[in-house]
Formats: C-alpha cells, sequence, structure tokens
C-alpha cells in the first residue's frame, strides 16, 4: 500500500461485505447498503428505525434486547445466530453480532453486524417465537437446562418446546434437530 493513500472509513463501512449499522438505543442511525439489501429496504427506510422492524414480532425483539444486556456488561460484545424478517415478511436465520461503546448502557451505543444465513440454513418450518427463541439456542448448543435458565422457563417447558421442533423438523434425536436446525445433513 501506498504511504499516501487515504483511507476513508465511510466508504469502508459503505461497501462491507457484510450487513453493518451504528444504533443508539436500539435505533438504527446508519446503515450500509448491504444491511440494507439483505433485509429488504434503501438505507433511507431504515434509519431512524428501531430494531424491531427486522424482527419477527416485539415479543422477541424486546426478549432479545433483555437478554443481550448482562452478556454485553460482562464482555462487551455480544453474537448470536436468530430468525429475522426481511421487510416483504419472509423469516431468515441471521447472524448478529455487536459491540456496546458505552459499557455501562451497553444499549447506549453500539456497532453491530448482520451476516445472512438463508442459503445455508433455510427456515422451513412455521414457527412460534418462543420456538424460534429456543431453536436459536439449541443451535448454540445449550441443553435443556440452560435454556430454561435463560428464558426463565422450566426444564421441563423447554423439552416440550423441543419435542414440537422435533415433530415440525422429522428429527428423530435432538442431534438430528439441531442438524437440521442448522441445515446440516445429519
Amino acid at each position: 500500500m501506498s504511504a499516501s493513500l487515504t483511507i476513508d472509513y465511510q466508504t469502508i463501512f459503505q461497501h462491507a461485505p457484510v450487513g453493518m449499522c451504528v444504533s443508539q438505543h436500539r435505533v438504527i442511525h446508519a446503515c450500509n447498503d448491504a444491511l440494507a439489501e439483505m433485509f429488504g429496504y434503501r438505507p433511507s427506510d431504515l434509519i431512524g428505525q428501531s430494531f424491531r422492524v427486522l424482527y419477527p414480532t416485539l415479543d422477541e425483539f424486546e426478549r432479545t434486547g433483555a437478554r443481550i444486556v448482562p452478556i454485553m456488561s460482562a464482555r462487551g460484545h455480544y453474537s448470536d445466530e436468530r430468525i429475522m424478517k426481511r421487510a416483504d415478511q419472509e423469516l431468515f436465520w441471521c447472524h448478529v453480532t455487536g459491540r456496546s461503546l458505552t459499557h455501562d448502557d451497553p444499549h447506549a451505543a453500539g456497532i453491530w453486524t448482520f451476516e445472512d444465513l438463508s442459503a445455508k440454513r433455510p427456515v422451513t418450518a412455521e414457527l412460534t417465537p418462543r420456538e424460534r427463541e429456543i431453536a436459536a439456542l439449541l443451535v448454540e448448543g445449550k441443553t435443556s437446562k440452560l435454556i430454561a435458565r435463560h428464558v426463565g422457563l422450566s426444564p421441563r417447558t423447554v423439552e416440550m418446546h423441543r419435542a414440537k421442533l422435533m415433530r415440525k423438523f422429522s428429527a428423530a434425536t435432538s442431534s438430528e434437530l439441531v442438524h437440521r436446525l442448522m441445515g446440516v445433513s445429519a
């Protein structure tokens, strides 16, 4: 690289190969073209919008926001795979990673990246919001007991949701379910 090369961070942000945004209190203040295209919007449609528009339901938006706080407070960053919603209402798996810019208030300001996983992992069954949440935690490798603690349910209730997921995905074992959720042939 030439010593005279000027680094233009705005151009880098706009042309990054993943969806990116900057947020304040879960409101999008800047986003790149990749993020807008992934979700089926124009960048100007997303600026000033709550992340709520990217979630299948208000409940999932609120629960995810609450789940992020203690993890970001402890680590300063957060990452998961979850089902998100495009402008045309299509649901898709998305890898989401974020870093808080304000340690004391994780939602105050953040930088987020979004990667569309739909080519590798299609959403193939109609799931309830709770099933989507539990499916995302199963993909992370969490046990029913950990999921129960994580989402505030009893382990038995989590097992009930896991059984429904197994039926919906025609999975004979929990391992097979996780493979199907991940879009991997078991």
